[in-house]
């Protein structure tokens, strides 16, 4: 247990730069005390403590403002970074070393009492506001961007941004180390279509002038020929 705590605490010493101790970590970091308390009410839900279970986990709630289901699975040196606004529902499992940001959700599409929530496999980054919904998975050291809405399955290393959520960067080979949290970097979907739709004008411009040259021309012809006649 100590060990995990330990493990816990380095985390957030990788993936937050603002972290400058120990002391600090252990007592001013809510995601890592909402991780805690679903530590504890996961125990509880798993041997049958199901009110004690959503008691604890409602109180992290309420102390963190961060919700997570006591039957979610969360793997070892899971990070929520400031965290306000988070939600993980009851049949998400997260995998390890994954990051969220403030205001994620991992929600589901259905009532039905089935896995309706997403599984985020291990170095999963998701974004502030991101919203993950369904029963897919978010393949190893993918990325979500920023407000995103993903609803479909995300490709392992791929980037995924927009409503709904898209790939914009191709899968490539993991990257072991830190994650990459470099966010303002991604691709921006809406203005690549717009500059596919100034080329496409452009294109249409420089035909438009071929044709209108190539109609002059045979005017010119057609006017020297009644000249001559």
């Amino acid at each position: 247990m100590f060990r995990q705590i330990r493990d816990d605490i380095s985390s957030v010493f990788d993936r937050d730069p603002a972290a400058r101790s120990a002391l600090e970590v252990l007592f001013c970091y809510p995601g890592l005390h909402a991780v805690w308390f679903h530590r504890v009410a996961h125990w509880c839900w798993t041997h049958g403590l199901y009110f004690i279970g959503r008691l604890i986990s409602h109180l992290g709630r309420f102390l963190t403002g961060i919700e997570i289901h006591p039957g979610a699975r969360i793997g070892k040196r899971f990070f929520i970074d400031h965290g306000m606004g988070v939600v993980i529902g009851e049949t998400a499992e997260i995998g390890d070393d994954v990051t969220l940001y403030h205001g994620v959700t991992l929600g589901g599409v259905t009532w039905d009492k089935v896995k309706r929530h997403p599984t985020l496999e291990d170095k999963v980054v998701v974004g502030s506001g991101a919203k993950v919904l369904g029963p897919f998975t978010v393949g190893r050291g993918a990325r979500i961007g920023s407000n995103s809405v993903v609803v479909k399955e995300v490709p392992p290393n791929a980037t995924v941004v927009g409503i709904p959520g898209k790939v914009v960067m191709a899968p490539e080979s993991a990257r072991e180390g830190r994650p990459d949290l470099e966010h303002g970097r991604l691709p921006d979907p809406s203005a690549t279509a717009i500059a596919c739709l100034f080329d496409q004008l452009r294109a249409l411009e420089q035909k438009y002038e071929a044709l209108a040259a190539e109609h002059e021309q045979l005017k010119q012809r057609v006017v020297d020929g009644t000249t001559k006649s």
